[in-house]
């Protein structure tokens, strides 16, 4: 049963990030005329997204801890291993690059960025979409190996 679990997580985990990243970001910059609000409505699901993805992390490793024997050392030390790197580009983005990006946000209340301010956010925000690439990735690993 903790096996069926542990694959319920991670699929929740894994279908939200490419839901969210693949679908519904793509979707509010295509259909809103307002980037600024796009941007802003992407924002907070990518947070929620974050969080989800923090609790997600502990639910799977607490999963993996307390089941052992139903798993081979070596298969447990590797989906732990993806977990946690699920999870440090979870953090890193969240608790690293969002609040650069806010940062520069909040100098431009009207949106209207100088150039400066435009290339770092465009930096940060090629950055933060690597990150989200490597930890969409590393879901599909994840689900591919609980098996």
């Amino acid at each position: 049963m903790l096996s069926r679990v542990r694959l319920l997580v991670a699929t929740l985990w894994a279908g939200s990030l490419w839901t969210i990243g693949f679908i519904v970001a793509p979707t509010l910059f295509g259909t809103l005329s307002d980037r600024v609000l796009a941007g802003n409505i992407a924002g907070s699901m990518f947070r929620a997204e974050a969080w989800l993805s923090i609790v997600c992390a502990l639910i799977l490793l607490a999963l993996l801890q307390w089941s052992p024997g139903a798993l081979e050392l070596k298969r447990r030390r590797l989906l732990a291993a993806l977990v946690l790197s699920m999870l440090v580009c979870a953090l890193l983005s969240h608790f690293g690059i969002s609040p650069l990006m806010a940062e520069l946000k909040a100098q431009a209340p009207s949106g209207i960025m100088d150039e400066a301010m435009r290339s770092r956010f465009g930096m940060l925000h090629g950055v933060s979409t690597v990150i989200f690439a490597v930890q969409s990735l590393l879901a599909g690993v994840l689900i591919w190996k609980q098996q």
